[in-house]
């Protein structure tokens, strides 16, 4: 690797898939910036993006093949995967194994393993965690365009006059896309933004309108929609008589649900003038996108969700034109790719399913007589077949499902029971990782080498920059070692990357002519050094092409046999669990703005974790008034499957009835905060997704004996106190010490005492403390010559000292007399300054830094704040938190 020049890449976070230019330094460390060439995010990057340098190194890293715990080489590793599911197979046949995959892996990892579980295993049952996140998107697209298609690119959110944000929070979730979004309208009073979501998200704060819908009625808004426009003569008849069908019966069906605004208002828990409000917009403006991602597809019924909305832009059509279209964006780096492979259980490959035809085809490429004959177990019934024991070996690649999936206790136990469980990861500690028989190290970000495809179907490199470390492999040469050993080796003589792809991009052209969208011919030919200097592209890409289309289905040409776009129609759609007496809330699961996924990434980075450290609970002031709870206090969620333990907010930007709590914790940072455990695991019956939006919960003060929180300089294993000492507790990464917020339902004075035990004693350790036995307080420091090493402060309550000065002095290399005397008392003394807790993650800056600079300066905007301090001038996605100091200071 050359250290001396920086190496296009792509991020591996979210679907916007954002050019990176990355250069590993002298000292090691690896420095990244945006590509201001790549056309999905021209030189920005968010939080995360930003940070990646800080989440690259080899600590917590699976670096060697292990066997029940012990490290093997990979000859027995392999030959032990291989061994195990060809027994597995051979006593109760193909079906009895399967593959559960993610939208980390590089597209030519996707490819191999599809290919060798559908082609030659015989089975079906790969499925991936996209299934989660996409699959709703999926179906409505098959069903509306006869392939899964996002119709439109980029550009088309910046030419849009009317951009609408459906389940969708932008600004958090895909931040470079709303910055886009953002600067469009900058200076531009025709260009608006509508917001559909229960939550008053950071999205908003843009917003020309929010409309806070009730949790689960999206089809309604949408179906009142498409009647509104039939009722007022704004359809186009010309594009609905030359190149759709299903229309009248789509009306017909909408009707029966939303005939008018004042029903449509009611049912959606929205005034009328909100609902009229945001149909007059949609009917003036042509140049119209609509945004959906989670909140849409998360959903026992998210393909009707996707269709209604799909089902508006075809009645006017609004599709496949500059500035409009339906437009799904994805979650994962990969999610589109891994649907190119036919990496869900319910494809085959190259955008192409089970027919006879296409099964015959796609035999034919592989030469594969044991192709599969129809679709597998998708996720949440794979983990079932997984619990029931029908599937007895399962191969699961780069994700953590145990705390991704819904009902994920059940997930759990269903691993804890199955006789083979293989893990490829590069982290050496999940929540799945720990149930896994074998493991399999693989490569990381930065030492990965593929493709990837974003959501405006932009394929892009993956470039690798680091070494591989330790014994770790790529995922598609670990899947072909398998297959070789399965006896598979002619179908899988792959030894470079270029060959998978290539392979890919021949069977996409194969027999196509046309007829499938998805189609990369151009690229069959591509020599190594053009793969390895493949620039952004999108597709479709037929044989002979130079450069890929922007947009499809302008003037019709679907891809359905007649090639007219179908509506669908939808009818009355409730959620599958609704609140009762018992369970009177609805849980609402999501994303935070800096962390990804399960934290094995994020988490790794200190100003990462800085913004959003715990897990919480996000109630209306009215629903934590009925219930007792108070902002910052502890909290029990529970429904009929689980329950957590979480921190409360209390804020008035939720929905009245709803609680939201985000995703990411699972037991390896938080003993009690695995909110999928909550998660009802009802799924879309034709999609397969979850509904991860709407699980009827309660909502209680959970009150232990004692709450308290420890700072060490290096870190400490608490997870076997669990359960004796600890009840709660939340691992974070800071920037030169390790943060532990803690709980106990035991003796109140079990954790200092615990402290000075477990705490490594070395050298002059000298401890200072308090204990005040009456009141149920301690307060505990240890120092080695001035340096800090421990700090530890418990209570009755939740009513402890802030953690963000106290973090700052673990900097120091040792601490004066005043920062000794400050210490105890857990607040800064004089000439100390406490920066606050984290708002711009991007540069460091907390909100007392901020607050005093807006009142010491007059700054009275964002661009303001940003000229004095940058806050909020990379990413943006701290913006509307800053705007809210700057409206206290005016308010106060």
């Amino acid at each position: 690797m050359n250290d001396a020049r920086e190496m296009r890449t792509t991020c591996p976070y979210c679907g916007v898939g954002c050019g990176i230019l990355a250069r590993r330094q002298a000292d090691g460390t690896v420095a990244v910036r945006g590509d201001p060439e790549h056309p999905a995010n021209f030189g920005r990057l968010c939080s995360k993006g930003a940070a990646l340098g800080e989440t690259v190194d080899l600590e917590g890293r699976l670096l060697y093949p292990e066997i029940r715990g012990q490290r093997v080489d990979w000859d027995r590793a392999l030959e032990a995967v291989s061994d195990g599911f060809r027994r597995v197979i051979d006593e109760h046949g193909p079906e009895a194994v399967a593959f559960y995959v993610s939208g980390q892996l590089l597209t030519e990892d996707y490819y191999v393993a599809n290919k060798l579980m559908k082609g030659f295993i015989g089975s079906a049952n790969i499925d991936t965690n996209s299934r989660l996140c996409m699959s709703s998107s999926v179906t409505g697209h098959k069903r509306a365009f006869g392939e899964d298609v996002v119709p439109g690119h980029y550009g088309d959110l910046e030419q849009a006059e009317l951009v609408v944000l459906a389940g969708s929070n932008l600004a958090w979730c895909h931040p470079v896309l709303y910055q886009r979004i953002r600067a469009a309208r900058a200076g531009h009073d025709r260009h608006k933004l509508v917001v559909i979501d229960p939550r008053r998200t950071a999205s908003c704060d843009d917003a020309d309108l929010h409309l806070p819908l009730a949790p689960g009625t999206d089809t309604v808004l949408f179906n009142g929609l498409l009647v509104h426009l039939h009722d007022h003569d704004q359809i186009r008849p010309d594009f609905l008589e030359d190149h759709t069908r299903g229309y009248w019966a789509a009306v017909r069906e909408a009707r029966e649900v939303a005939p008018n605004i004042p029903t449509v208002a009611r049912r959606c828990g929205l005034t009328e003038e909100q609902v009229a409000g945001f149909y007059r917009l949609y009917t003036a403006t042509d140049r119209t996108v609509t945004v959906w991602s989670q909140g849409v597809n998360q959903s026992s019924f998210g393909s009707d969700k996707v269709n209604a909305i799909i089902n508006c832009h075809l009645a006017t059509g609004r599709i496949g034109r500059p500035g409009m279209g339906p437009f799904s964006v994805t979650g994962q780096p990969n999610a589109m790719g891994g649907r190119e492979v036919g990496g869900l259980a319910s494809m085959l490959a190259a955008h192409m399913d089970f027919e006879p035809e296409a099964r015959e085809r796609v035999g034919r490429f592989w030469q594969a007589p044991n192709l599969v004959s129809g679709p597998g177990l998708k996720a949440v019934e794979l983990f079932e077949a997984i619990e029931a024991g029908t599937v007895k070996a399962v191969w699961i690649m780069a994700t953590n499902p145990v705390v991704s999936l819904p009902d994920a206790d059940r997930a759990r136990e269903a691993l804890a029971r199955c006789p083979l469980v293989v893990v490829s990861d590069l982290v050496a500690d999940t929540d799945t990782l720990r149930l896994a028989h074998i493991r399999l190290p693989a490569l990381g970000w930065g030492e990965k080498d593929g493709t990837v495809t974003n959501s405006e179907r932009r394929i892009s490199r993956q470039r690798a920059f680091l070494e591989a470390p330790g014994q770790a492999r790529p995922d598609w040469w670990i899947v072909t070692q398998v297959a070789r050993r399965l006896g598979f080796g002619a179908a899988f003589p792959y030894e470079r990357v270029e060959q998978v792809f290539r392979e890919h991009a021949a069977l996409s052209a194969f027999e196509n002519a046309g007829r499938r969208a998805f189609d990369i011919g151009a690229l069959t030919d591509l020599d190594d050094a053009g793969y390895r200097d493949l620039a952004p592209i999108q597709w479709p890409l037929p044989a002979g092409s130079a450069q890929g289309r922007e947009r499809l289905y302008g003037a019709g040409g679907f891809n359905t046999p007649d090639r007219r776009a179908r509506f669908v129609a939808v009818g009355e759609r409730r959620p599958a669990h609704v609140p009762e007496a018992c369970f009177p809330l609805v849980l609402n699961t999501g994303r935070v703005r800096d962390h990804w996924h399960t934290l094995t990434r994020t988490g790794k980075s200190p100003r990462l974790s800085a913004h959003v450290p715990e897990p919480y609970g996000e109630l209306h002031p009215a629903d934590a008034l009925a219930r007792g709870v108070e902002h910052d206090q502890l909290i029990a969620i529970t429904s009929r499957w689980g329950e957590v333990i979480v921190r409360a907010r209390v804020s008035d930007e939720q929905r009245p009835g709803s609680v939201f709590v985000p995703m990411h914790w699972g037991a390896v940072h938080s003993a009690t905060g695995r909110i999928d455990g909550v998660v009802n695991p009802v799924t879309d019956p034709l999609s397969g997704q979850p509904e991860s939006k709407h699980t009827p919960v309660r909502v209680a003060p959970w009150r232990p004996t004692w709450q308290g929180f420890l700072l060490s300089r290096r870190p400490l294993e608490l997870n076997d106190e669990a359960g004796s000492v600890l009840t709660y507790r939340v691992t974070v990464r800071g920037r030169a010490h390790w943060r532990y917020e803690l709980a106990g339902e035991g003796e109140r004075e079990a954790l200092h005492r615990w402290l000075r035990e477990r705490c490594p004693q070395q050298g002059s350790l000298e401890w200072i403390d308090y204990l005040d036995r009456a009141a149920g307080r301690y307060r505990g420091a240890a120092l080695v010559e001035g340096e800090l090493l421990y700090c530890a402060f418990v209570a009755p309550d939740h009513r402890l000292p802030p953690r963000s000065w106290l973090g700052e002095l673990f900097e120091r290399d040792a601490l004066a007399l005043e920062e000794r005397r400050s210490l105890l008392m857990g607040r800064p003394g004089r000439g100390q300054c406490d920066q606050g807790p984290t708002v711009c993650a991007c540069f460091g800056v907390g909100s007392h830094t901020l607050v005093a600079a807006i009142r010491e300066q007059g700054l009275n905007s964002p661009e303001a704040v940003g000229e004095v301090l940058k806050a909020g001038t990379n990413c943006g996605s701290c913006v509307p938190e800053i705007r809210r100091l700057i409206q206290g200071r005016d308010a106060a």
